[in-house]
């Protein structure tokens, strides 16, 4: 019964199963149906699952059927109703087609329209874009016809920026067109092109600026001297305002770039065409003549294509071969003025260019390239000087040769080149100038004594006295209580000499001028050049008119000759003392000889090396004479009252120049003396010295008043009196010798010489 149970249980719960299958398989989705079959098909109940779906497909089918019977009448109505519609759609239809065929004939013209707007758009889709790549690409067409433009009127500069925006800036933007790969490929050709362009016109500048470097160092020069006048000027009046222009005046600043469309003309070469200015008009600035935008061009073009070295190293190249060229002086350059001032102004002309590049450019040329340059054009513009100044013997021609070269110098000087070198050349051509002035003074004597007939000047009144006395500075107080008529002691040629010297001087002068010499050199130029006219060409011109035998010269006229040679010699002798300058204080002892008296003998030397035309018993006389002269001098000089104290350092010093004098007399400046027989002249300052310096009073003091004394030269009085200032010396420089016993004995010694001294002038005054 239990099984039965459990039979019916199992079976309820299958139908249970089954039906809730059912309610799936009409509510599911066809597609998702397979998992709930496999599920009636997993179990062992499909067979009753079959019959219960053929169960509920009948009942369904009779549900269809009642629903079908029930709406029928309505179908029937409905396809009734559905004929009657076929009826008027197919007169629908025909209206339709017939409705088509009219639209469509009408509809052809607009076809046709519509595919030629259709066309249109296309056209215009296509104008607009190509528009766009226009206006991409023009920028780059229109750079590169401005790059054209620019090449062609030579604004190379321009140009090279053009190049650079259109390769870096347009381009980019159109490179995968076919034009531009062209242009790219052509742009280091154009970068050629303007090197070579630019380069072309820095040696036109190059070729131009060494063709007028005359003209540019002429308007240069002439700016100096300009500038001198005006500083003259200034000085002589009262300084109302500084207007000296300064150097940074002097330059001109250039525009970097040239706007010009015209064929290269002389400006564009670099020189400017200035017409001559008149004197009296303001001379131009050197640097207004130059237009230095072909460097500056060609340097910026190089500096921005990275070649700036090879640029520097090419102009700099190029202008030491010009400046070899303009240093070369030409073969004739000392026949006339005209030479040295083309050659001098070629020079200036460089430096001024050089000097403008060096302060307008950065680094394109430096300081030491130009003070490399210079001193190559220093020493060879000095070495052409010297051996062109040396053919030159026409001093007038010297005298202008020097102006300008001291123009020259100045010129240079202002833009600052160093010129000391040019000055002391001029130091040396200075003493050629004074030859040839020598030689011209040389002709003027010897016309002046030839024409003169060696009578005495005869003046009949006051006012032909006082002319020859204008002429000449003759003072004598008993000439003039003469009455008249009255004659002086000369002859005319003496006026006429005195009046040449004062030329010569003058001449002499005009040389020293502008050589920023001081007053003491200038002074000494002056001596040394007069004292050869004096006593080389005028001595010798009196030589040789003395020598004459046509000279009808009278036994006294000679005898006053002679005895003027011996006055005019020892007052030259007392010049030259009067410049002695002894420090008779000092404690130094001295090792050559004091500049005065080596300046003393050397132009006593001098002189008597030009008496050998004269008598030999004139020259000897006029040497003894002035030996005695000098020793008597020298002799005054120690012992005049002036000098209260001497030391033995001032002894020593003055022993010096005694020695100096007689090396002198032993050296036989005129021929004829016998042994020492010139140094005797100096025997009483020899004696006397070696008394003091030897501190022999003993031996003076015993042997005095013998024949073969040593001392026998040596005065008591004169002895004495030395004595005495170095006594006072002694006295006062040691003030604590008191507490020495050395100096306590050498203070006795000199006391009891002094008093021996006393007795021995007594006895002799006796």
């Amino acid at each position: 019964m239990e099984r039965g149970k459990m039979a019916e249980a199992e079976s309820l719960e299958t139908a249970a199963e089954h039906e809730r299958i059912l309610r799936e398989i009409e509510s599911t989705d066809t597609a998702c149906i397979g998992p709930t079959l496999r599920s009636v098909y997993d179990g062992e109940e499909h067979g009753r699952f079959m019959e219960k779906l053929e169960t509920r497909i009948r009942n369904h089918d009779r549900e269809i059927e009642k629903m079908c019977n029930f709406h029928y009448q309505g179908f029937v109505d409905s396809i009734t109703e559905l004929l009657k519609v076929r009826g008027e759609a197919q007169k629908l239809k025909n209206q339709v087609t017939d409705t088509n065929r009219k639209l469509q004939h009408e509809g052809k013209e607009l076809v046709i329209a519509m595919e030629e707007l259709k066309q249109c758009r296309l056209q215009q889709r296509n104008i607009s874009a190509t528009v766009d790549k226009l206006m991409l690409c023009l920028p780059v067409l229109e750079m590169y016809s401005k790059l054209r433009d620019q090449m062609k009127t030579k604004r190379h500069y321009p140009a090279l920026k053009t190049l650079e925006y259109l390769e870096h800036t347009y381009l980019p933007q159109v490179s995968h067109y076919r034009f531009c790969k062209v242009m790219v490929d052509n742009i280091p050709k154009l970068r050629e092109e303007i090197k070579d362009v630019s380069m072309s016109d820095l040696k036109d500048f190059l070729e131009s600026i060494r063709k007028h470097s005359d003209k540019i160092g002429e308007t240069a020069m002439k700016q100096a001297q300009q500038q001198r006048n005006l500083d003259n000027i200034v000085l002589q009046q009262p300084r109302i305002g500084s207007k000296r222009k300064s150097k940074k005046d002097a330059y001109i600043i250039f525009d970097t770039e040239i706007e010009s469309t015209s064929p290269k003309s002389e400006q564009d070469s670099g020189i400017l065409d200035v017409e001559d200015e008149e004197d009296d008009e303001e001379v131009p600035g050197a640097q207004d003549l130059v237009d230095f935008s072909p460097v500056y061009r060609c340097l910026h073009i190089y500096s921005v294509l990275s070649a700036r070295e090879t640029f520097e190293n090419y102009y700099r190249k190029q202008r030491r071969k010009q400046a070899r060229l303009v240093l070369q002086p030409p073969s004739n350059m000392h026949e006339t003025l005209d030479g040295y001032r083309k050659y001098f102004n070629q020079i200036v002309g460089f430096f001024v260019v050089e000097d403008h590049i060096l302060h307008t450019t950065q680094g394109l040329v430096n300081r030491a390239y130009i003070d490399e340059l210079w001193e190559m054009a220093l020493s060879k513009t000095i070495a052409a000087l010297r051996t062109h100044s040396s053919y030159c013997s026409d001093p007038n021609l010297v005298l202008d040769l020097k102006n300008l070269i001291v123009l020259f110098a100045d010129t240079l000087q202002v833009y600052g080149f160093p010129v000391n070198q040019l000055f002391d050349m001029l130091l040396e051509i200075r003493d050629q100038y004074s030859e040839t002035l020598l030689k011209k003074w040389t002709g003027i004597f010897r016309n002046i004594l030839d024409s003169d007939n060696y009578s005495p000047i005869p003046v009949t009144s006051e006012e032909m006295y006082k002319k020859v006395v204008g002429q000449f500075p003759f003072q004598d107080i008993e000439l003039e209580k003469q009455p008249f008529p009255k004659k002086f002691p000369f002859s005319e040629f003496v006026p006429k000499v005195y009046n040449q010297i004062k030329e010569f001087i003058y001449a002499c002068l005009k040389f020293s001028e502008d050589l920023h010499l001081s007053s003491t050199e200038v002074d000494d130029m002056i001596r040394k050049s007069t004292n050869l006219l004096l006593t080389r060409i005028l001595s010798n011109s009196l030589q040789n008119v003395i020598k004459r035998k046509n000279i009808g010269l009278t036994e006294d006229a000679r005898h006053a000759a002679e005895e003027e040679i011996y006055t005019n010699l020892n007052q030259k002798i007392d010049q030259f003392l009067q410049l002695a300058d002894y420090d008779w204080m000092t404690g130094d002892l001295g090792n050559k000889a004091s500049d005065y008296l080596v300046d003393l003998i050397a132009f006593l030397r001098s002189t008597f090396a030009v008496f050998t035309h004269l008598p030999g018993k004139v020259a000897q006389t006029a040497c003894m004479s002035a030996c005695k002269h000098l020793a008597t001098s020298l002799m005054q000089l120690l012992l005049e009252a002036e000098v209260r104290q001497l030391t033995l350092g001032a002894l020593q010093q003055f022993n010096l120049d005694v020695r100096e004098c007689e090396q002198f007399a032993r050296s036989g400046p005129v021929p004829g003396f016998q042994e020492d027989t010139l140094q005797l002249a100096f025997i009483d300052l020899r004696q006397l010295l070696d008394l003091f310096i030897q501190w022999d009073w003993s031996t003076y003091l015993a042997d005095y008043g013998q024949p073969n004394c040593k001392y026998l030269r040596v005065n008591p009085k004169t002895a004495l009196t030395l004595l005495e200032k170095m006594k006072d010396t002694s006295r006062k420089n040691n003030m604590f010798a008191q507490f020495r016993k050395n100096e306590r004995d050498k203070q006795k010694l000199i006391d009891t010489v002094a008093k021996q001294l006393r007795g021995l002038t007594g006895s002799h005054h006796s």
